[in-house]
């Protein structure tokens, strides 16, 4: 039963953001064909790039009116004004909150989805290297046995059979034979720098895909315990771990905009190239495979002839032959030359081994299964891959956004706690009546002897007839002490009555 050939289709994404603009250092359009070797096409993912610098400067900018504005209305706030502010601030923390949650929650399914894509190419790429190195290991061992094994045992055979010329014959179209499958074999290209390059390639992006996957992890973690500190900094109203958070507020957002960018400009560039990966490809193994080799491996279509068939097909027949003639010379010269016998069954020993080995190597060269590596490759790169690095941008904008509104609302608290501390500080430390004051003088007596001047004879007396209240004093104050009893007159005497 034939297998369905898989046929590879770019997803939508990658056309959309193939389709971005591609701009140069002087603004001048340039093509959006995937050149990552030319100046031009490495200048546009950087103006790219910069769209995490543009997002920067905006969110300084915000910070900078937002400071401007707090300065130039600033203004005594009353009772009447603390709430509203409060609950503004309540709200816009909630809020940004629930903003750098989601945004969170978004990165972590991006920084999964790309660890897979990325994970699935690099997986293909060493199988696709396991493939090609059995076929230099097959070509090397069959090359090894016809030119050393083969070539030993016929000149020994051609001293034992020096007397019979028709043995003689035999030994030479053998010696055809082994010609043409050095011939044959020599033709096959050499695909061990291609072997080496994809490893090379391999461990590269395994690398750079760990410090990439870890360098996001520690970002989404870092937002997260900025989010909970700015809650416990606002409900403790500490100071020293405000300024701790807008300080990391401001690295994180940052690092935000910065891997916006970056993103930005590694989604741009994967698309330019998930669009038309043939065209890419064959261009950059035209040093190591030739035009219908790198077709044939990457489209695997029937309508294409195997390139290696021909050279296969007369290695097979040439060591068919080759069993033919051994299978004569066995039967027929043995029994005259019997010291030849050890040499032929050598040969029959070598011909099996390797026609068992190009029968592999058959297998391997066929288009199917380093075309289904490269599948699987690409799917890896074009689908989770750059989706994945979408993902990661809608975070980083997320949370660039929202870090910027979290600074503005941790300015505003700062700018209340130093309100609240001014209140505080304008407040008479001597006053009675201050609840401050109560709670650092704790013995009442002494409180006493203090707003009376040391003098016992005050000591228990009420504050009547003694001029004018404190400042501090409150209408229902004076009333209270104002309307003293009889019994209290007669106690203390007419001296205070008013």
């Amino acid at each position: 039963m034939a297998t369905a050939r898989l046929d590879y289709v770019a997803p939508w994404w990658t056309y959309w953001l193939h389709n971005f603009p591609h701009f140069n250092f002087f603004f001048q359009s340039i093509d959006n064909t995937f050149k990552p070797e030319e100046a031009s096409y490495q200048q546009s993912l950087v103006c790219l790039a910069c769209v995490g610098a543009v997002g920067l400067g905006l969110s300084l900018l915000v910070l900078a009116v937002c400071l401007v504005c707090m300065c130039c209305c600033r203004r005594d706030i009353d009772e009447e004004t603390k709430r509203p502010d409060a609950c503004c601030l309540t709200w816009t923390a909630i809020i940004t909150g629930l903003m750098i949650c989601s945004a969170v929650g978004v990165g972590f399914y991006g920084n999964s989805e790309t660890n897979d894509g990325v994970y699935q190419l690099t997986y293909s790429l060493y199988n696709a290297n396991h493939t090609l190195g059995g076929i230099n290991n097959l070509v090397a061992g069959s090359l090894g046995n016809v030119q050393t094994g083969l070539k030993q045992h016929l000149e020994r055979l051609d001293e034992i059979f020096a007397t019979r010329m028709d043995y003689l014959q035999a030994l030479r179209f053998m010696q055809l034979m082994v010609n043409n499958v050095i011939r044959e074999m020599t033709t096959l290209p050499d695909i061990n720098k291609a072997n080496v390059d994809l490893a090379t390639f391999a461990d590269q992006t395994a690398l750079v895909e760990y410090y990439r996957w870890l360098t996001y992890l520690l970002l989404l973690i870092l937002d997260l315990v900025i989010c909970l500190a700015m809650c416990l900094g606002i409900a403790k109203q500490s100071r020293w771990l405000i300024v701790t958070i807008m300080a990391f507020v401001v690295l994180s957002m940052i690092l935000s905009w910065a891997s916006l960018g970056a993103g930005t400009a590694t989604a741009v560039a994967t698309s330019d190239f998930c669009v038309s990966p043939d065209k890419f490809i064959v261009n950059q193994t035209k040093d190591v495979l030739t035009a219908d080799v790198a077709h044939y491996y990457l489209f695997c279509s029937p309508n294409l002839p195997n390139p290696f068939q021909q050279s296969l097909t007369v290695c097979q027949r040439s060591l068919t032959t080759m069993q033919i003639q051994i299978q004569g010379l066995l039967q027929f010269s043995v029994p005259v030359f019997p010291t030849a016998e050890r040499d032929l069954l050598g040969i029959q020993r070598l011909l099996n081994s390797t026609e068992f080995s190009l029968h592999q190597l058959t297998a391997l060269l066929d288009c199917r299964g380093l075309h289904k590596d490269y599948l699987d490759a690409l799917m890896g790169v074009c689908y989770d891959g750059v989706e994945g690095l979408l993902y990661l941008s809608l975070f980083s904008l997320l949370a660039g956004c929202a870090l910027s509104a979290m600074l503005c609302a941790i300015f505003r608290v700062w700018t209340l706690m130093g309100s609240r501390d001014k209140e505080y500080d304008d407040i008479d430390e001597e006053d009675p009546f201050n609840p401050q004051s109560r709670r650092i003088s704790y013995n009442p007596r002494r409180n006493q002897s203090m707003l009376f001047g040391g003098s016992p004879r005050y000591e228990n007396a009420p504050l009547i007839g003694r001029g004018s209240p404190p400042p501090s004093y409150s209408p229902s104050m004076r009333t209270t002490y104002l309307s003293m009893t009889d019994a209290q007159v007669r106690h203390f005497g007419t001296e205070f009555q008013v």
